[in-house]
């Protein structure tokens, strides 16, 4: 029988999403294996494992980073800053070697088991392991003498730019050895839940407290933004293939009064493509501490995504982000928003909607639609969404526990 449980969509469609009990007190270590960096953009994976580790160590193995004129293979652990229970793992591989899969991967597996070979080790024996990065699978799938395997699946990463070709094959591996498998919104759930009968829908999540400061008197707006003149609109997130920059130049063009600001750190885009206009500000990256600061200082809050490949699995964390901060949302038809949050979000099907979208949350503010919204958020919290997957993993376990008996 296929088990599938939704979050953010049971809350989208007014029904409040049935609460698991936390796990039971077992404190499993965690070997997490990701293609994102710990210290790179604040989402997904730091959301989940920095409340996790408040009850289990985790150990954060990243995906090698080619260093020039490295010669040989080599890794460092250190701690997590500001999560002691956090332990990071960057390996550094040659460029020659990242350009070789096999030789990759079997050093890969090589320097995690020297990490693990003296008293980290003890922190990490039988692990639940929990991978982000399908391209790991092969080093350490069934390698690591694990628990139970967990596969959160937050993109469909087979359709970014420079994805390898292997990786769908090395994907459809990790779901067929996965014991739970997460899917970061509903298409994705519906493309693995296929492949893999415990899968479920765990999408946005929202740290309330955190984004509800954009609403506070005390929160101030940082100076490079209080600068520009209002109406100001704007994103924050990861500025890549996944943008329309045309709608973005087009947004610009329409309002010369209108500052429109992009914030956040680019990959595999090139900023010197980027369009440039007198009221267009390409900020870069900013800390994840800061952004209530910045969203206080926006009158409407930006999805400008492109319809492409690259988005067509995407559930953005952002939307409940900016309805935490209780801001006027315009977004293009990404399907997901369109499921869960059409009677929040405006969207908007092309570049004139887009535009009219925004001018209409400026002049005539809909704070039905925004109060909507802090309520959605509200419910949508980071804390109960983990409490639940930790219950998943609880009965994967037991599972495991019962198969194990009736094996012996």
């Amino acid at each position: 029988m296929q088990m599938t449980s939704f979050n953010s969509l049971n809350v989208a469609a007014g029904h409040r999403a049935s609460h698991r009990p936390p796990a039971s007190g077992e404190a499993y270590p965690i070997i997490v294996h990701s293609h994102l960096h710990w210290d790179w953009v604040w989402q997904r994976p730091q959301q989940f494992l920095s409340r996790m580790s408040a009850r289990h160590p985790v150990l954060f193995v990243q995906e090698p980073t080619a260093v020039p004129d490295l010669t040989a293979p080599r890794a460092r652990v250190r701690d997590a800053e500001k999560h002691p229970n956090i332990t990071v793992l960057d390996l550094e591989f040659p460029a020659s070697l990242k350009a070789n899969r096999e030789a990759c991967d079997d050093a890969q597996y090589r320097l995690v088991r020297e990490a693990l070979s003296g008293p980290l080790g003890r922190k990490f024996q039988r692990p639940v392991q929990w991978f982000y990065d399908p391209m790991a699978v092969v080093p350490f799938g069934g390698k690591m003498e694990a628990r139970a395997v967990v596969y959160d699946c937050m993109d469909q990463l087979s359709h970014f730019r420079g994805a390898p070709p292997e990786l769908i094959r090395r994907e459809q591996e990790l779901l067929k050895l996965a014991n739970v498998v997460f899917a970061g919104g509903p298409k994705i759930h519906n493309a693995k839940s296929p492949y893999n009968p415990n899968c479920h829908c765990y999408g946005c999540g929202v740290d309330v407290e955190h984004f509800g400061r954009a609403a506070a008197a005390s929160t101030t707006i940082p100076e490079d933004l209080q600068a520009l003149p209002g109406p100001r609109l704007g994103y924050f997130g990861v500025v890549d293939e996944r943008m329309d920059y045309e709608l973005v130049a087009a947004l610009a063009d329409a309002h010369p009064e209108w500052s429109v600001v992009i914030i956040g750190p680019w990959t595999k885009v090139d900023p010197a493509t980027f369009p440039q206009r007198a009221n267009l500000h390409w900020l870069g990256g900013r800390d994840y501490q800061q952004l209530p600061n910045y969203v206080k200082g926006l009158d409407v809050c930006l999805m400008p995504f492109a319809i492409n490949e690259a988005t067509e699995f995407i559930n953005p964390t952002k939307a409940l982000e900016y309805m935490a901060a209780a801001r006027p949302i315009v977004s293009t038809p990404i399907e997901d928003v369109v499921l869960q949050f059409s009677d929040i979000v405006h969207v908007a099907h092309d570049h004139q909607g887009f535009i009219q979208a925004c001018e209409e949350a400026i002049q005539r503010p809909d704070f039905q639609r925004t109060n909507r919204g802090r309520e959605r958020a509200s419910m949508n919290s980071w804390e109960a969404i983990v409490a639940r997957l930790e219950g998943h993993i609880a009965e994967a376990l037991e599972s495991q526990r019962h198969s194990n008996l009736f094996a012996a």
